[in-house]
């Protein structure tokens, strides 16, 4: 080295280091499942965007802040998920396809509807109140927190079947 070239200096470029341990970051979606404010960004995204289809993993985190939106927006035609306490049994309704009803407190205090197609899916014996329910079917808005409904497959296959778990059951 020269002394004129001494006098001149040059940053070396350094790479940052990964944020995530070693290893992780690399498969598709980790960012989403460690970077809450992305998840919310992307479900504002589907809901601005006008999708109707709204995925979510957590039964009772996630998915309680996306049906509390959908109530907030009066929202409706969702595919939501979701899991509840079942603090009230009501009648089933007869009139027309028959549909099995209670009413769920989610984690987050809000109340859901649940209307199950019992014509075309078997109905949920021995449910009580106190006991937990796994959901995934269509969220519709209500000023009483909404009604979740098609908890069942469509033998039709025009609409996205849903479903209902109950003691370790499944219920379509």
């Amino acid at each position: 080295m020269t002394k004129d070239s001494a006098q001149y200096s040059f940053p070396i470029y350094t790479p940052r280091p990964n944020p995530l341990p070693e290893g992780e970051g690399t498969e598709r979606g980790s960012y989403f499942g460690r970077n809450p404010k992305a998840i919310a960004l992307a479900v504002l995204l589907l809901l601005i965007g006008g999708q109707s289809t709204v995925w979510a993993d957590a039964p009772n985190s996630g998915n309680d802040a996306l049906l509390a939106e959908a109530f907030r927006s009066h929202r409706s035609d969702l595919q939501m998920q979701g899991q509840g306490t079942v603090i009230k049994l009501l009648p089933d309704d007869n009139q027309g396809s028959r549909h099995q009803r209670f009413i769920l407190r989610l984690h987050s205090g809000q109340t859901l509807l649940i209307a199950h197609n019992i014509d075309l899916a078997a109905k949920i014996e021995g449910l009580r109140v106190g006991d937990t329910v796994s959901f995934y079917g269509e969220y519709e808005w209500s000023d009483k927190g909404g009604t979740v409904h098609w908890t069942h497959h469509d033998p039709a296959r025009r609409h996205l079947g849903g479903w209902l778990r109950h003691d370790g059951r499944t219920y379509q």
